[in-house]
């Protein structure tokens, strides 16, 4: 059976892309704005060894198969023609023809971008501090200058929020971090505690714009160097910090507001109502603490998925929550939980956003980082934006306070964070 015969069998004989094979057999619309090319036995190994996305994955990652045209337009015509339904019967049929067991053995090692869990990339007892230091360096410390291309001049790599629909990057993620600043009521002379501080974007932005002296903790040592850097360069040395400090060995407290931004997911299930309460036992009475991060969108999806995509390659150990379970563990570590919005839509546009930067760095970023890597952010960044518009991850931001003596929040009446709406007459 010539493999367009199998790719018309699974996505349907009206799938919306081009398909080439190796073998010469061509399917699909040709003239499709997306391309997808088989190019060696290799890639049939792969699909049929991990059947699904985790094959596909690596049989991108690895060159055996390609994308020509835009990625995320690529995985939203895949993902509606995949609705096509293909038994366990027909999937042994198809699997015979082309090969059987030729292409189940011998096993084909996946590429050297994924993480071999148990395997000395990472080893240890998951989210101790040893292997929550490697699965962060593996993900953070691939290139600061890579990051830069995707990410641009803020770089702020955690969803940005857009005010209007036609701001830009640049605008949105200074935008997320002002609005962040408000909701943690920021004012010149408080002291922040920003956990999981990346390249230092939030330390920096509350420094420059509220003139508060904030500490910013990463476990990323390529993103502590660049974050020191840049804050010199900057002048704001006097009020801005950034530490290669894992945030659990912070001996400061009283600070007046904490913020995480994009940590929560790195943390584990079992560590969280211990990282709550290290939170909560650093805030002032009335301080405030705003946790952003990805989460899932209900507690009946597990929250790991160690043969996923993007567990092996991108998340190592990485563990979404719902976010009614997020806030209740803040409300079990003594937060009064006093605000909470989803930017699901926001990260959709953030992705999109990147994916247009890598796009246009693309030789570069090869050259940088290697094209196994660049082919992982290219399939991560699309995939996840597919992800977010469909509504099968979120984005959410927890507003909690440290309540002071008699139960003072020190919270205003109604949220002042926002500008105030025009009086509907």
């Amino acid at each position: 059976m010539a493999l367009a015969d199998v790719f018309q069998a699974v996505a349907g004989p009206d799938a919306p892309v081009e398909f080439e094979a190796y073998d010469g057999s061509k399917a699909g619309a040709s003239d499709a704005p997306v391309k997808i090319t088989v190019r060696s036995p290799v890639a049939v190994s792969y699909l049929a060894q991990a059947p699904g996305a985790l094959g596909l994955a690596r049989a991108y990652v690895s060159g055996h198969l390609d994308v020509v045209g835009d990625m995320y337009s690529a995985l939203a015509r895949m993902a509606k023609a995949q609705m096509a339904h293909v038994g366990w019967s027909e999937r042994l049929r198809l699997l015979r023809e082309l090969g059987g067991p030729k292409v189940l053995v011998p096993r084909i090692p996946p590429p050297p971008q994924e993480v071999r869990v148990r395997r000395r990339s990472l080893a240890g007892r998951r989210h101790s501090r040893g292997r929550d230091a490697t699965a962060i360096s593996h993900h953070y410390d691939v290139s600061n200058t890579f990051y830069e291309w995707v990410l641009g001049p803020s770089m702020a790599y955690t969803c940005a929020c857009y005010a209007t629909e036609g701001a830009t990057l640049e605008e949105a993620q200074f935008y997320k971090h002002d609005l962040v600043a408000r909701k943690i009521g920021l004012s010149p002379g408080m002291r922040l505690l920003d956990v999981g501080c990346g390249w230092g974007g939030m330390v920096m932005h509350a420094a420059r714009e509220y003139g508060v002296k904030a500490l910013g903790v990463t476990l990323s040592e390529q993103q502590a160097l660049w974050a020191q850097r840049a804050i010199k360069e900057r002048g704001l040395s006097d009020l801005a910090e950034v530490r290669h400090l894992d945030y659990r060995d912070v001996p400061e407290t009283g600070f007046d507001a904490v913020s995480s931004i994009g940590l929560t997911e790195h943390i584990g299930k079992a560590q969280l109502p211990g990282y709550f309460a290290f939170l909560y036992g650093k805030l002032k009475p009335e301080g405030r603490m705003l946790n952003h991060c990805i989460t899932r969108v209900d507690d009946t999806e597990p929250a790991r998925r160690p043969d996923g995509f993007i567990y092996r390659y991108v998340f190592p150990d990485g563990e979404l929550e719902s976010p009614g379970y997020l806030v209740s563990l803040m409300h079990d570590a003594g937060f009064e939980v006093r605000h909470e919005e989803n930017l699901r839509e926001h990260y959709a546009k953030t992705l999109a956003g990147w994916c247009a930067n890598l796009d246009e760095h693309w030789d570069e970023a090869v050259a940088e980082v290697g094209e196994g890597t660049a082919r992982v952010w290219r399939l991560y960044m699309a995939g996840s934006r597919l992800g977010f518009e469909r509504n099968q991850i979120q984005l959410h931001q927890v507003l909690g306070v440290k309540l002071g003596e008699n139960g003072r929040s020190g919270m205003p009446l109604r949220p002042d964070w926002e500008p105030a709406a025009a009086p509907v007459r």
